[in-house]
């Protein structure tokens, strides 16, 4: 099971490292949420929990906790600038379907 990251994920990821001053990367989990049933949640990591998995990749690294491994299992983290728009892609192979605003999805 792994979770990758792009170039351009891990570079945003570090950068905002070094803007913040601290923190140990990114953490990536899935929570109850949204139309669909579920939706991504970030925050930054500044202490690591004993049972979270880390993928690192690129210098940048992500922690996941247990309960999210399963929706998240080969999924790929990207970021993108479209125009006015940049943000974090998720491009996740367990998901079956997502609600139109893109909030939330379903496995």
């Amino acid at each position: 099971m792994a979770i990758t990251l792009t170039q351009q994920a891990a570079d945003h990821i570090q950068r905002h490292l070094q803007k913040r001053g601290k923190g140990l990367g990114l953490r990536l989990g899935v929570k109850p949420s949204g139309c669909s049933g579920m939706s991504y949640q970030l925050e930054y990591v500044d202490v690591a929990s004993a049972d979270d998995q880390v993928f690192e990749q690129f210098g940048a690294r992500v922690y996941v906790a247990p309960d999210s491994l399963s929706y998240l299992e080969g999924m790929q983290l990207d970021y993108a600038r479209e125009g006015l728009n940049e943000g974090f892609r998720f491009n996740n192979p367990n998901e079956k379907a997502a609600c139109g605003c893109g909030e939330s999805f379903t496995v």
